[in-house]
């Protein structure tokens, strides 16, 4: 069997990685990462980003988490 593609019927997997990972590396809000694509000339709403964050952001999460360093020495 093979692998569903996560982004089916969905934006380009680039638009929708870039703003997870604007929401989740940048203390933006909702509206403010869909006025940044927005500008951009990508018609996204506020909800949408919001369900993309929700979607897949622990999936970005996690693939990201053994890279990240130690903030302290605990």
């Amino acid at each position: 069997m093979s692998k569903s593609n996560p982004f089916k019927w969905q934006h380009e997997a680039n638009i929708i990685l870039c703003c997870v990972r604007w929401y989740c590396s940048y203390p933006l809000s909702y509206r403010q990462v869909a006025e940044i694509v927005n500008e951009r000339g990508i018609a996204v709403n506020h909800t949408t980003v919001f369900r993309w964050v929700q979607q897949y952001g622990p999936t970005e999460l996690d693939k990201h988490r053994p890279h990240l360093r130690p903030t302290n020495d605990s």
